[in-house]
């Protein structure tokens, strides 16, 4: 077939140039104009793309990453896909330790892509034998010619979104951005376009969101490490226990934190209201930007992008499953925004 731009070799060279779509209904009454930078439109449906094709493909060019060799990795399910999906072009095997936090519809993904999955604890320790860090390191001393990908530690998750998602989006913004509202996890996201960002103008202000039961608010502001902020929460993707070292915690201005609860609805209206079908931690960086709003953090002329990280497909079983909600108990009201099916027979 002759070469055209519009054929592509393999699905890798789908990632990136994800579109910026201004929000209108859910941000309707706000102060400012809001525009999502829409991951979901990566390959594997998730930001985490970037990060698995920079950080695997680096590995093969300083000779770490060799033909036959296994690749490692603790994931909260988007990481994973994306690297069981570089693999599966690469000829890699694939190892992952989930979180048992992580969705049925994740777990079934990463299983659906060739990987080995092994479920861990989510609420343990981070240095807990069972943590899925710790089971990944575990492993990755077992295995002969495995690399660990380790990407709450790697510089190179960070680069990524530096080299890529901070360059579109000041492109796609015509240089006009003034805030840029990002969930936080292993922080790569946020601080690689935070990095791009402020390089270009220092005045762009970086607004990072945190859950409640996790540490890196109160991070942020003392630089003290306190397990006391740790409890058990459902968002996945977003906070941490632990301190990792891809965050550049000096290139973010603010944290704001959210609750599992409001997080869920907002997911949810993102997509009766948007027609965007995106994923949990969408739904906390919109809960973050309503929070942001009622506190005056915006003014009309400002342009703020968030970050909706995947896709609502991963969530089937939680955020968008009626019955999950009722469990939770975050169904407390009779005008609760939920469609209706209707069985003929």
């Amino acid at each position: 077939m002759t070469k055209s731009k519009h054929v592509y070799d393999n699905v890798l060279q789908l990632i990136g140039s994800t579109p910026l779509i201004k929000l209108n209904k859910v941000t309707e009454g706000f102060d400012g104009n809001f525009f999502a930078k829409v991951e979901a439109f990566n390959p594997g449906h998730s930001s985490k793309d970037r990060i698995a094709l920079h950080i695997i493909e680096e590995a093969e060019r300083q000779g770490i990453l060799n033909p036959g060799d296994t690749i490692i990795e603790t994931t909260s399910g988007n990481t994973g896909f994306s690297i069981a999906m570089v693999s599966i072009i690469k000829g890699y095997e694939c190892i992952l330790a989930v979180s048992s936090k992580s969705s049925p519809d994740k777990i079934d993904m990463l299983k659906s892509m060739g990987a080995k999955v092994y479920v861990c604890p989510a609420h343990v320790k981070a240095d807990d034998p069972r943590s899925y860090y710790e089971v990944a390191k575990r492993l990755h001393s077992e295995i002969k010619g495995s690399v660990y990908i380790n990407q709450y530690f790697n510089v190179l998750n960070t680069e990524a979104h530096y080299k890529t998602t901070g360059p579109e989006i000041w492109e796609q913004t015509e240089g006009k951005i003034t805030h840029l509202v990002a969930c936080s996890g292993t922080g790569g996201t946020i601080s690689g376009i935070a990095k791009y960002l402020k390089e270009q103008n220092p005045n762009v202000k970086i607004l990072g969101v945190d859950a409640y039961g996790s540490v890196l608010k109160k991070y942020h502001e003392t630089r003290e490490f306190d397990s006391n902020e740790i409890y058990p929460y459902r968002i996945e993707g977003l906070g941490k226990n632990l301190i990792p070292t891809a965050t550049d915690f000096d290139a973010i201005d603010k944290f704001v934190k959210v609750g599992d609860e409001e997080s869920a609805h907002s997911a949810r209206e993102i997509s009766c209201k948007e027609g965007l079908f995106v994923g949990y931690t969408s739904g906390a960086a919109l809960q973050a930007i309503k929070q942001l709003n009622e506190e005056g953090e915006f003014k009309p002329t400002d342009n703020i992008v968030v970050v909706f990280p995947d896709h609502g497909s991963r969530y089937m079983s939680k955020v968008y499953n009626d019955k999950w909600m009722e469990d939770q108990g975050f169904f407390d009201t009779q005008t609760e925004m939920q469609a209706t099916i209707e069985y003929v027979k």
